[in-house]
């Protein structure tokens, strides 16, 4: 039987987010929020490395919201930069109304660094993924200082040849992350975990199946 897929629109603060939401089954512990990487560059929620996320997350009977930012998509409103923090609020608020399970935050590049700022001091998110982790991109760098006070436990997934993300920065980066922590550099992948995204999906599923088990 295929698995069900919603498709709906969730109020934001710059307009109406366009989203999909795959059914989880009865008795999910959690739900999930992935979030897609830079919208400029031609991140939506389609990507390959947000849908694999998706699955994996689902393959626990997780329902799973992805969402446009502003601006992709069908998503209202135009690309901010940091305002998106917003939209992914908006979204987990939604997800946390329509479910009432705590949330799984799995989030990739663009979408990894405005998810965690959003999901870090929320109360009913209690598990975080990162998906290459992006240090320095498109000419920004990227700040993660309030990590030092996220002590939720968190997973962070990233290729050995991460273009915007060097492993020895974003080892950085997860050293100065408040316990616990889990940081997975996956051999022979870029930024996009192109040609590695099953082995991706399976460091996902490892580390939430530990996180069940606790």
């Amino acid at each position: 039987m295929a698995e069900a897929i919603r498709s709906l629109f969730i109020d934001g603060p710059a307009g109406r987010l366009e989203a999909l939401l795959n059914a989880g089954a009865a008795d999910a512990r959690y739900a999930a929020l992935v979030t897609h990487p830079h919208p400029l560059f031609g991140g939506t929620m389609h990507n390959k490395v947000v849908y694999h996320a998706a699955k994996a997350l689902g393959s626990f009977g997780f329902p799973v919201l992805r969402f446009n930012f502003r601006g992709a998509g069908l998503s209202q409103g135009t690309h901010d930069g940091r305002a998106e923090v917003e939209d992914v609020r908006a979204a987990l608020h939604w997800l946390m109304n329509e479910s009432g399970l705590p949330i799984v935050f799995a989030g990739f590049s663009f979408g990894a660094s405005t998810g965690l700022r959003a999901c870090c001091p929320e109360e009913r998110v209690p598990l975080l993924i990162s998906l290459g982790t992006p240090v320095a991109a498109e000419g920004r760098v990227y700040q993660y200082k309030f990590l030092a006070e996220c002590s939720k436990p968190k997973l962070f997934v990233s290729g050995d040849h991460d273009q915007f993300g060097p492993v020895e920065e974003l080892e950085r980066v997860v050293a100065h992350a408040a316990d616990p922590k889990k940081l997975v550099i996956v051999p022979n992948a870029d930024h996009f975990f192109e040609g590695q995204l099953p082995l991706m999906r399976a460091e996902i599923e490892k580390w939430m199946a530990e996180q069940l088990r606790n």
